[in-house]
């Protein structure tokens, strides 16, 4: 029985059933084609996802995403995990054209109050102030009709959050770029934005991302290319965390 089993893994059949396995339930490769989430991730960076953080999105065939089973929770996964929480980085698939996946940051959960002044993000957590006093610094916090309102509540931990200084208000760009909202996220839905918030096609502009949207998070960069197909060495098999941290201690912000 076990040599069957160790003939069978080794055939080209047993590998096509592992590797399948593997990309539809565990980890898939993604690549990030664009700069929205410039410096945390570079375009060319090629990344695997981890597809059960946040439950199990129904398995798609690759390149065709014809889903394998049918969506009997109507909500795109075959069994429901946990949802993303704020400042989370997430893979979702583009609600207004499921085959394109996108990477960005979730910076506001159902019922949150989202709005951007002058460039600034704020949200105003559906927990209420309570919520606000004991979970942000004084600093960030902003009183508004009696209303807490947290001021760009991610950029303290996630130094690669960050603005064009280049880009001024002049009406050439979009407004959406420098004053937006306020507006609240719908239930069971997520605010996304990219780490380079001028350059970075979000939320802002298509709306939050359903739950059925979800698929999973990075989890680690297994290649890197420059433009000129030069090799990013220094960026193999590391994590969003690490590249993070190397960000601080160089004062990359």
């Amino acid at each position: 029985m076990w040599s069957k089993l160790v003939n069978f893994w080794n055939s080209w059949t047993g590998t096509f059933v592992v590797v399948f396995f593997v990309i539809f339930f565990i980890a898939q490769a993604f690549m990030i084609p664009s700069s929205s989430m410039v410096s945390t991730m570079l375009i060319g960076d090629g990344l695997f996802g981890k597809k059960f953080v946040y439950g199990m999105p129904i398995p798609r065939i690759p390149y065709a995403e014809i889903p394998i089973f049918p969506d009997f929770n109507n909500n795109g996964h075959l069994w429901e995990g946990d949802r993303p929480k704020r400042g989370d980085i997430v893979i979702f698939r583009y609600p207004h054209e499921e085959k394109i996946h996108y990477v960005k940051r979730c910076v506001g959960v159902g019922k949150d109050l989202i709005m951007v002044r002058d460039k600034h993000l704020l949200i105003r957590p559906h927990e209420g102030n309570k919520f606000v006093l004991k979970n942000y610094k004084q600093s960030q916090i902003i009183d508004i009709a009696g209303e807490l309102w947290v001021v760009d509540p991610y950029m303290d931990k996630h130094p690669g959050i960050h603005t064009d200084i280049r880009i001024q208000d002049t009406g050439f760009y979009p407004e959406q770029i420098f004053n937006f909202g306020p507006i609240e996220v719908a239930e069971d839905e997520y605010f996304m934005m990219g780490d380079n918030r001028d350059h970075s096609n979000d939320s802002r502009y298509w709306g939050s991302v359903a739950y059925r949207y979800i698929v999973g998070q990075p989890w680690f960069i297994y290649f890197s290319v420059e433009d000129d197909y030069s090799i990013r060495w220094n960026r193999m098999f590391r994590s969003v965390d690490d590249i993070e941290s190397e960000i601080i201690n160089k004062g990359n912000i």
